[in-house]
């Protein structure tokens, strides 16, 4: 099976997720820092779609930066299109890990809930 992580390795559920794939066998993993490499904005619709979220449901709301440019952008009452400018300007503020594989795409918080789609 193929599983992507959209991954951030300095956050501890991130890391948590990427060790649940890694230590399931038949596993054929990328791993896609996206910070560094972020998803276009149509790959992000689709994630999101796909994992039953909202926009705002799946924007990064607490810890700095994040917290500090929701308030700087005005974002706690923005519209959906308004969020999701804000997360292609910002990837800071996409929350994370999303994984995505054959049988769906989840928010993985907590890291368990990778195992709904594998």
């Amino acid at each position: 099976m193929r599983a992507t992580i959209w991954h951030n390795p300095a956050c501890g559920t991130s890391r948590s997720t990427l060790a649940i794939l890694e230590g399931t066998a038949g596993i054929e993993l990328t791993v896609i820092e996206y910070l560094n490499d972020p998803p276009t904005r149509e790959k992000l619709v689709q994630l999101h779609r796909d994992a039953g979220l909202t926009h705002r449901q799946g924007m990064r709301t607490t810890n700095s930066p994040a917290a500090e440019l929701v308030a700087e952008l005005n974002l706690k009452d923005a519209d959906e299109a308004t969020i999701l400018d804000a997360m292609m300007a910002h990837p800071i503020l996409i929350q994370r890990p999303l994984v995505e594989t054959d049988k769906g795409v989840r928010l993985c918080r907590p890291p368990e809930t990778v195992h709904e789609i594998l």
